[in-house]
């Protein structure tokens, strides 16, 4: 990308703290980007309307940035005066097009806690700014999109648009298992010690970048907050429909491609989002993981009687105890992983079922061993009578899989080594 040149002023230089109305200066909480190319005739009334609006109804620090695409018409020169007129905007020229290539440069360098963006036509009604960057603020998510197919949403657009639109999520949805909503609404945040590690992730500076950090950000285990907007369709917008199809399509098939093979290394970055998430949480007391382990150890129970009950007129004793604890097992290491230890995202999951199975042999050898000694003195015991042995057997093997989870399988001091088969 080229080198970006940047309008300054004696008043405000581009690398200047935000000054509140009151003299008091501080460095912006919200950079706000608005990408433009060629924009002379819509550039002035919405960046005022957008200053008005976070000067009279935002509550922090803010800086609005203008990133000018290479215009080739009066946007540059417009972008120059509203930024000497107007406290806390600035402007920033590229030498080439692309928003995805502007927002790559100026969050990269940004000082705010949380950086944004929005179309220069303020299409998405303003009044969703705050909840879209609120909980971003306050640690809850890291990422929030506004979300043009959202229930709730109030959306007025042709319907050409709206197919297109519906389409390309479904795609995503479909080709990247995308979760998220609305790809492209050009309303979006990011906190901004998430967005320099995604960055270097991403390869598109076009229009496919928002769908590109979106899937990375959701690979890693980033939270992802929607929020439902009011968007009116702008009539002039310059947008080629088919060239942004095609390249999106393009991209769809090189991110695709790069997580199928491992190249875009999605497993290193979610264990250091993982490790980050459980520094950050205190770790449950023993007294509170016992709880929590014996709920789903009953829960297991029940369910191990219920299927040893069904499988053993066809497996017979042995069999149906093999294959019933074998499922409880696996559905008992997942629940505590989550529930019991905290742990969240697919890193390390392959590792703690694998050694589960570990922990599974270790109770298969306990109530295997407790069936073999009723057995031999009773060759015919009755239901109950084997019901209750399996139950206190399954108690010991409990009580040991416990004392193994806690001290080995899901031991916060381990340290999680991503596996190829982690990262797809």
């Amino acid at each position: 990308m080229s080198t970006a040149t940047a309008h300054q002023h004696p008043l405000r230089p581009v690398d200047d703290h935000w000054a509140s109305p009151d003299g008091d200066r501080r460095r912006p909480v919200v950079e706000v980007v608005v990408p433009v190319y060629d924009e002379q005739e819509v550039l002035a009334e919405s960046v005022r309307r957008l200053h008005r609006y976070l000067s009279e109804s935002f509550p922090y620090p803010f800086r609005i940035t203008i990133a000018d695409n290479a215009s080739t018409d009066r946007t540059w020169t417009i972008a120059t005066t509203l930024a000497r007129e107007l406290p806390g905007v600035h402007a920033v020229r590229l030498e080439s097009k692309g928003r995805g290539g502007a927002l790559h440069h100026i969050w990269a360098r940004s000082d705010a806690d949380v950086v944004s963006y929005m179309d220069v036509d303020l299409s998405t009604g303003l009044e969703a700014f705050l909840p879209l960057v609120a909980p971003l603020l306050s640690g809850h998510s890291d990422v929030a999109i506004g979300s043009r197919l959202s229930r709730t949403a109030r959306v007025v657009r042709g319907p050409r648009r709206e197919i297109i639109s519906r389409c390309y999520n479904l795609m995503l949805r479909a080709t990247l298992r995308a979760r998220f909503s609305d790809a492209q609404c050009g309303f979006k945040a990011v906190r901004t010690d998430r967005v320099r590690q995604l960055l270097p992730l991403i390869e598109d500076n076009g229009w496919f970048f928002d769908t590109e950090l979106l899937v990375i950000a959701e690979r890693i285990g980033l939270r992802i907050h929607e929020v439902p907007v009011d968007w009116t369709d702008d009539p002039d917008s310059r947008v080629d429909i088919v060239a942004t199809a095609v390249a999106d399509l393009k991209g769809i098939a090189r991110l695709g491609r790069g997580l199928l093979t491992g190249s875009v290394p999605i497993a290193a970055l979610r264990a250091q989002v993982d490790r980050e998430a459980r520094a950050g949480s205190p770790e449950r007391s023993l007294v509170g993981q016992l709880a929590s382990f014996g709920v789903i150890g009953i829960a297991s129970t029940l369910g191990y009687l219920l299927l040893y009950a069904v499988l053993h007129p066809s497996l017979g004793a042995q069999g149906a105890n093999l294959l019933a604890l074998l499922l409880t097992a696996i559905a008992n290491t997942a629940a505590n992983r989550r529930f019991t230890f905290g742990m969240h995202g697919r890193t390390g999951a392959a590792r703690h079922q694998m050694e589960g199975l570990a922990v599974f042999a270790a109770s298969v050898v306990l109530t295997s061993g407790a069936l073999a000694v009723l057995h031999a003195l009773d060759p015919a015991p009755s239901v109950p009578v084997e019901g209750g042995v399996l139950v206190a057997a399954n108690l010991a093997a409990t009580l040991l899989r416990f004392v193994l989870f806690r001290a080995w399988v899901f031991n916060p001091s381990r340290s999680i080594t991503p596996t190829r088969s982690e990262d797809r």
